[in-house]
């Protein structure tokens, strides 16, 4: 394999990385193994859920999701490799951990019968065909909006319009879920709990241990003059 990358043109070799994102398919592949009902399943909507309106036209950006991650990692790809790797490494472990939560804890959450004709209504059947009524906490949909929204914010090549643009989707894909009735505010507010810890696990974690480790040192040699 070494081999074969050797003999790729320099240029093509920067590219390699973008091959990560084979992953997605595989995550994909996974889910389709847990989108079905077990013996036991819950709901946990609120009096909040319950009076929040069906709101169809929200089909559109929940529709677009997944296309809006692959566009936000690339990005990160061309604008801020670590943030690219980040991305990764944290939809696919967030994922995976939801993956298990869906086969141990399922969940589930009332949908509306739909009825219209229009471009919105037959969106909105096409996703509640596609995708059953399960496996809703914490939502995939709002993990990842909300992770590729962390990761622009803490970016070094954060910029206003990059900014504004990643953030505003991101929460209108979060809001869309709501309002078609594909999710409960539990479930949202669990996918961004799931990106937090993971983020605390993996990077604010080994930072904070190596300022430490980094000032007992400092401490040290300081001491031994």
């Amino acid at each position: 394999m070494t081999k074969l990358i050797e003999r790729l043109p320099e240029k093509w070799r920067g590219w390699l990385p973008l091959l990560l994102m084979l992953i997605f398919p595989v995550l994909g592949a996974l889910y389709k193994l847990v989108n079905r009902p077990t013996e036991q399943v819950y709901y946990l909507g609120t009096k909040f859920d319950e009076a929040t309106p069906f709101i169809k036209y929200f089909a559109l950006p929940y529709g677009v999701w997944i296309f809006f991650i692959y566009v936000c990692i690339v990005y990160f790809f061309f604008k801020d490799r670590k943030s690219y790797y980040r991305a990764l490494l944290l939809y696919t472990v967030c994922a995976l951990s939801c993956y298990i939560i869906y086969m141990v804890f399922q969940t589930y959450v009332p949908r509306p019968i739909v009825t219209g004709n229009d471009p919105f209504s037959w969106i909105v059947k096409y996703i509640y065909n596609r995708d059953q009524p399960f496996n809703c906490f914490p939502s995939i949909h709002c993990f990842s909006s909300y992770m590729v929204m962390r990761m622009i914010l803490s970016s070094p090549a954060r910029n206003r319009v990059n900014a504004t643009l990643i953030s505003s989707m991101s929460l209108i894909i979060i809001a869309s879920t709501l309002f078609i009735k594909q999710h409960v505010v539990a479930d949202a507010i669990g996918g961004v709990i799931l990106v937090e810890f993971y983020i605390f696990i993996f990077f604010s974690l080994p930072s904070l241990y190596r300022s430490r480790s980094s000032k007992g040192s400092v401490h040290q040699r300081g001491f031994n003059a």
